[in-house]
């Protein structure tokens, strides 16, 4: 007799839980930067319909194979087409969590140790070199394997808890936190002097500014900024009640990723703007461009602070949904505890990251194909295996997964989206395929150039 699992208390519990998974590093560190080495509005405009016509599909898709199956992701696959190829996805979804989370975790223990040193006044010092700051975090074994522990053990803790008792009632305090904290720092960003022409950088699209190689940067970015590809979202709604229409719970998530984005935009570059420092300052503008901006303001180390426990805390919501995926994959047999196989994992994913940690310091004379650990890493991760995942999902729910109970699940709990189930077909069967071959073809160098 099949263990009855755990499930989502209420819709609410469940798009918020989807909204943390999807807004992490990629809405309010990377969006920031790329947007200002990539022109500004014009760039933000594009990544905003990309995101609806590429990652709002994608995401229903998703759902619909979670909700369908009632299982996690290897199973889902094992069970809406058995016997075949297709429970590789589930397997390259499990093994691109794992893989990601080696790298994620070094990133998330960066900001918890940030976290730590603005809010005991570290950070934000009269006459302090932010850049050898950063230095000194990244290049210190000691450190960034302390940051790397404590990361994964705060994954440990919520995740141990299961479903209802961890993840949906950590979101369910973290993510209107993580709303209330970004409209306080986006408020004292625009009363800053000269706020306004960050404003319009972020918002006033010049389209003379964008080329093709930003153009398929945009399209990447906004699709990979749902935590689709990798399955983490077929996991989480297979917890999900029966009755729930997937297609306005995915809109919602969709809306508070895009509104997360544009809140990260205006807390950013109205102080970098107002301050007249550059906005292209590509990836170190979170950790050495803000706490010299936000050095220059009334009570600065405050709203520091504020901007650091929102990113944590964006940051940690995702991570949950990479480390369900593992875990659910282990425990669907019920055979194994959620509790040991979580602490199995978590010991696992420290050892196995401890190479990434070291790629600025013990390690930074290895390389992998001329890149570093923790580079070599992320390109496999971001520019092979999610491409390819992504890929196999568009064409599983298109071509393969049976249309009746595609339509069905897609039609519960709602009778005003019938015209718009034969739009969402074409764009799984046609537009979102091909789109993700361009943008993997990108990625390899083969189209286009590097992003």
């Amino acid at each position: 007799m099949e263990e009855e699992r755990d499930q989502w208390t209420s819709k609410i519990g469940f798009i918020l839980s989807s909204a943390g998974a999807a807004i992490g590093l990629g809405a309010i560190w990377k969006l920031p930067y790329v947007t200002g080495m990539s022109g500004g509005g014009a760039f933000f405009l594009i990544f905003v319909i990309f995101t609806l016509l590429i990652g709002l599909p994608m995401l229903i898709s998703e759902y619909i194979i979670g909700r369908g199956a009632g299982k996690e992701a290897i199973s889902a696959y094992k069970k809406l087409a058995p016997d075949s190829f297709w429970v590789w996805i589930g397997r390259i979804g499990v093994l691109g969590c794992f893989l990601l989370l080696t790298f994620y975790s070094v990133v998330g223990g960066w900001v918890l140790i940030y976290t730590f040193k603005s809010i005991i006044g570290q950070v934000i010092q009269t006459g302090a070199d932010y850049e050898a700051l950063f230095g000194s975090v990244v290049t210190s074994p000691t450190v960034t394997l302390g940051g790397l522990l404590l990361f994964t053990l705060c994954n440990v803790v919520v995740i141990s808890f299961g479903i209802k008792n961890g993840i949906e009632r950590a979101n369910k305090y973290m993510m209107p936190l993580l709303f209330i904290f970004f409209l306080i720092i986006v408020v004292r960003a625009l009363t800053l002097e000269g706020a306004m022409e960050g404003v319009k950088f972020f918002l006033a699209p010049d389209f003379s500014s964008i080329t093709g190689e930003a153009v398929l940067y945009a399209l990447g970015q906004s699709f990979f900024s749902l935590a689709v590809g990798f399955s983490c979202m077929v996991t989480y709604s297979s917890y999900l009640k029966k009755d729930v229409n997937l297609t306005s719970s995915a809109a919602s998530v969709v809306g508070m990723n895009i509104f997360v984005s544009l809140l990260a935009g205006l807390a950013v570059f109205p102080v970098v703007f107002a301050l007249g420092m550059e906005p292209a300052e590509g990836p170190g503008l979170l950790f050495m461009v803000l706490p010299a901006a936000f050095g220059e303001i009334p009570f600065g180390a405050f709203f520091l602070s504020l901007f650091l426990i929102l990113f944590l805390f964006a940051t940690l919501t995702s991570s949950f949904s990479l480390y369900e995926i593992i875990v659910s994959a282990f425990t669907a047999d019920g055979k194994h505890s959620r509790t040991s196989v979580t602490m199995i994992l978590g010991a696992v994913l420290f050892i196995v990251a401890i190479p990434a940690a070291l790629s600025d310091s013990l390690l930074s004379d290895v390389t992998i194909a001329g890149k570093s650990i923790f580079d070599a890493t992320d390109y496999l991760v971001s520019n092979i295996m999610l491409p390819l995942g992504s890929l196999l999902i568009a064409l599983f729910v298109a071509y393969k997964m049976d249309k009746t109970l595609v339509k069905e699940q897609y039609h519960i709990g709602s009778t005003s989206n019938l015209s718009l189930y034969g739009l969402w077909r074409v764009l799984m069967s046609i537009v979102v395929p091909l789109t993700i071959i361009i943008v993997y073809l990108n990625m390899l160098g083969i189209v286009g150039g590097t992003m």
